[in-house]
């Protein structure tokens, strides 16, 4: 296999404000533009020819990866004028595959970080002669997700919508957003309109009597669609928990970006990243958390589980837990942002201006 999609069109809303100047695969994980962790993976597995199916913000895309080169790989770019949906978008690149018809073709969501053993989706794709091979995944708590029962031998029996009702939950297996289609499958995919692979082409190709077949995967899989769980994601690249061959540098409890600089007493745990140009001064302590490049942690601040933005500044003292600060926007010393708080891009907050404690 040779040619794989990457669908990176959405607009990221789930994560806003770190999507409000970047699209979503472009926000930093691990150091470096999420999408880079998807491209080298693919990479690895040795695909040499990628089409990104962008849409929003699709101008920052390629300035910065080009012909895709640098990675050893051959870069295509198509823009959707209007949003298409997954199977849209699809099959709106389609004539950029060089595929013959019996090939495959593998496909991602731009949104999330797994484990997956690519080669493995292929040849499980190959050996049952399928039309569509999707990669499953199983989860402990399936009510927020698709259903996909298999049969004994993986064949899929249905997709079912988000269960409501404990009797709806028929299996722990749900649709992880990798796929590997028969190219002739995805030219039946309607062209110009919005299609949902999940909610129309999948359903029709199964009532059709196509050949669907599921590969459960248990290894790490993460839907970085929320801001703590792209928080948890870029951490755990850097603990070396979610395998990359992009993170750039050693995995470990902490990662500096080279230009960064953080005082010898400053404390950084558990996966956390400081990006180029970032400053974490004396005292401060940060865990598990992503400091983009240009931000500034002021003395003794305290940050855990969060996200600051590019050219933040976070003020003495401050403590942050499950916070994300959007570009541009600056904490004042001595402020408490808890779990779920979004401070918007170039926004002020003063100093002691929000506490969750006594100022004694």
């Amino acid at each position: 296999m040779t040619e794989a999609i990457l669908l990176v069109g959405g607009k990221g809303t789930r994560l806003r404000p770190l999507t409000v100047h970047t699209p979503k695969p472009m926000v930093r994980a691990a150091g470096v533009p999420f999408l880079t962790h998807q491209l080298a993976r693919a990479r690895a597995a040795g695909v040499d020819h990628i089409v990104l199916a962008t849409s929003y913000l699709a101008e920052v895309f390629e300035p910065y990866f080009g012909d895709g080169s640098s990675l050893g790989l051959h870069i295509e770019y198509v823009t959707e004028v209007e949003p298409l949906g997954t199977g849209g978008a699809i099959r709106n690149v389609a004539a950029r595959l060089h595929s013959a018809p019996d090939d495959p073709v593998l496909i991602f969501n731009g949104d999330i970080l797994t484990g997956l053993d690519i080669r493995a989706l292929v040849r499980t794709h190959e050996t049952t002669g399928a039309d569509v091979s999707l990669h499953l995944t199983k989860v402990t708590d399936p009510r927020a997700y698709g259903l996909v029962p298999t049969d004994e031998t993986g064949r899929v029996l249905a997709f079912l919508e988000k269960p409501q009702t404990p009797e709806e939950i028929v299996t722990d297996q749900i649709n992880a957003g990798a796929y590997v289609f028969r190219r002739s499958v995805v030219d039946t995919i309607p062209q110009g309109r919005p299609v949902s692979v999940e909610r129309e082409t999948f359903p029709e190709l199964l009532s059709a009597g196509a050949h669907l077949q599921g590969m459960v995967d248990s290894t790490y899989w993460l839907d970085l669609g929320t801001p703590a769980a792209f928080v948890r994601g870029s951490a755990d690249l850097v603990l070396g928990r979610a395998p990359s061959p992009a993170v750039p540098g050693r995995c470990g409890d902490r990662l500096i970006l080279p230009t960064a600089r953080v005082a010898p007493d400053a404390k950084l745990t558990d996966g956390t990243v400081v990006g180029e140009g970032a400053y974490v001064a004396e005292g401060a302590r940060v865990s598990g958390s992503t400091i983009l490049p240009g931000a500034v942690i002021e003395p003794g601040a305290v940050i855990t589980d969060s996200l600051i933005g590019t050219r933040a500044r976070v003020g003495e003292r401050s403590v942050l837990t499950g916070t994300v600060i959007g570009d541009g926007a600056i904490v004042g010393a001595d402020n408490e942002l808890r779990d779920g708080m979004r401070i918007w891009c170039d926004a002020r907050i003063p100093a002691g201006a929000v506490r969750f404690s006594s100022d004694q």
